[in-house]
């Protein structure tokens, strides 16, 4: 596994915490049944010490306390484990079971239990095996004699062996739960990532002939939707922009190949014979026309490329709309007049921005306006100020034959016609509309196309900035 992949990450990590689990676990269960032992050991000794405390109360003369012996004996057949001794108040030894070990403090300091009653319990070692007991006093019925030591002592050797056998195999269990939690953390991580790997493969297999493959939110996990979502919206760009790619080349290719044409065609003819310096004069003249054409179709280009790339930076300035308006119309008069359209003006309005920008973005709006009216129609040019939503608005309006609703999205695409068949030569190269758009998304505008019952309208939306 790559240590840095996601996969090895979940595994180590679920790993970790599963054998940090088990570990607490193993040594919990070790404690409590090692408790459990203790417990028990403890219980059998305060039963037998209340065995040898109800003899020794039946104890009411010597004669009787000499045959109490013998009555422990036979209460303590069937013990081998159990060890008891009783030592009276002069330390002579009363009773002691058979091979009885005992720790010298257990008949010296006998305990008086805990808070709640109970014997403390002793462990210790003796002749390499191990032992708990405990010790406490005993008082006979003899009248006025003080009370006896009673020790009883328990071999734990039989406990220790299965705790020992208990916890390996408990250590073992645990080791084969970490072994198997970090193969089964793998594969639960593996099954988990799938649906990424999904998108990986889906990603792999992104070309040109299979822009449109998608993910389906809907087999993906809760936590991937987004992601799928996202990787899907972005398939959709690429996709678009790769059929906007394809078509801005394929048209440019033809925009350039006319004049290139025109300038080969012209030229190969002047060189075909010798002709009189007036022809030759004339054939410039005409390649002139084509060097200039080309010429604005590649600065329009160029300025479209940086548009693209953020690099156009427009100055501010206050800008007079109605004046940039009317500067225009007296620009285009003498073409309004040979369309015989009328030029009509309306509203007040400023925005900030770079002057000459804006008037190419108004320019191209105009011409293209005027361009497209029929003969004894008006283009009217309306400003209105939206203070309730701290916008201007900018509307060019021109009667005319209607767009097509599926067309207008595609206006402002580079080098786009509604009806190329229908191109004339001075219609331009199709990137007027292209560069006004990035012109008013530079000054945080925004522009729309709306054409219906025989009215086209493009508004052009900015926002009202201080002075």
């Amino acid at each position: 596994m790559n240590p840095e992949s996601i996969t090895s990450r979940l595994t180590l990590f679920f790993s970790t915490v599963s054998t940090l689990v088990l570990l607490v676990v193993g040594t919990l269960i070790g404690t409590l049944v090692e408790s459990h032992f203790e417990e028990q050991d403890l219980m059998e000794l305060n039963g037998k010490l209340e065995l040898v405390r109800h003899a020794l109360a039946k104890v009411h003369t010597p004669s009787d306390l000499a045959t109490a012996p013998q009555s422990l004996s036979d209460a303590l057949i069937g013990h081998p484990d159990l060890s008891v001794a009783i030592r009276g108040h002069d330390r002579r030894v009363l009773f002691t079971s058979s091979s009885a070990i005992f720790a010298t403090h257990l008949l010296e300091q006998p305990s008086h239990g805990d808070s709640s009653g109970k014997s403390r319990l002793v462990m210790w070692e003796q002749g390499g095996e191990a032992y708990r007991g405990i010790s406490a006093v005993a008082a006979t019925g003899i009248a006025g004699q003080p009370p006896a030591t009673v020790a009883l002592a328990i071999n734990i050797e039989r406990h220790r062996a299965f705790m020992k056998a208990f916890r390996n195999n408990l250590w073992l269990a645990i080791a084969a739960g970490i072994a198997l939690t970090v193969v089964l953390g793998w594969v639960a991580a593996r099954r988990g990532l799938a649906p990424v790997r999904e998108m990986a493969d889906v990603a792999k297999g992104i070309s040109v002939s299979h822009l449109g493959d998608r993910l389906s939110p809907e087999t993906v996990p809760t936590e991937l939707v987004d992601l799928a979502i996202a990787f899907n919206e972005m398939l959709a760009r690429l996709e678009d922009s790769f059929r906007r790619l394809s078509d801005f080349s394929s048209d440019l290719a033809h925009e350039l190949r006319t004049p290139i044409s025109n300038l080969m065609t012209q030229t190969q003819v002047a060189v075909s014979k010798e002709r009189p310096a007036d022809e030759y004069r004339e054939v410039l003249y005409s390649n002139l026309e084509e060097y200039e054409r080309l010429a604005r179709m590649i600065a329009d280009m160029l300025f479209l490329a940086k548009a693209d790339n953020g690099l156009i930076i427009p100055s501010s300035e206050t800008v007079d709309l109605p004046t940039e308006v009317r500067e225009l119309f007296g620009f285009y008069e003498a073409f309004a007049e040979e369309q015989d359209v009328s030029l009509v003006l309306v509203g007040e309005g400023s925005v900030r921005g770079d002057r000459l920008m804006l008037r190419r973005a108004l320019s191209n709006l105009l011409s293209n306006a005027i361009r497209h009216t029929p003969r004894h129609g008006a283009v009217k040019v309306i400003i209105r100020q939206e203070a309730e939503s701290g916008k201007i608005r900018l509307t060019f309006e021109n009667p005319g034959e209607s767009i097509q609703p599926e067309h207008l999205p595609r206006l402002f695409d580079r080098f786009f016609r509604v009806d190329s068949s229908r191109r004339k030569a001075s219609d331009g190269a199709g990137l007027g509309l292209a560069i006004t758009k990035s012109v008013v998304e530079a000054h945080q505008g925004k522009i729309q196309a709306f054409s219906a019952d025989g009215v086209t309208r493009f508004e052009i939306i900015f926002p009202i900035t201080d002075r």
